[in-house]
């Protein structure tokens, strides 16, 4: 699967920047198929950072979401900052 098919886009909800500021973590929307291995890839490689861990669900919608969450060198603001999300 394409590192970009992998990972749709971050979310940028209240509860999402809650948790990026709490947790150094970022809230994606990801392929309905694809698994932790596949999104801890597809993530180092598009933002050249380190992942610690991932949590996978899928909501209500129907759409699978990944918490991502960093390395302490790579803080979850400066990421959403490159992205222009803050």
């Amino acid at each position: 699967m394409n590192t970009y098919q992998t990972v749709k886009f971050p979310l940028s909800t209240e509860k999402a920047v809650r948790v990026m500021q709490a947790e150094n973590k970022l809230i994606f929307v990801v392929d309905k198929k694809a698994n932790k291995i596949e999104i801890r890839k597809a993530v180092e490689e598009i933002f050249k950072v380190k992942v610690v861990k991932i949590n996978t669900l899928i909501d209500r919608d129907g759409n699978k979401r990944a918490y991502v969450k960093f390395s302490a060198d790579h803080p979850a603001i400066d990421i959403t900052t490159k992205l222009g999300l803050m």
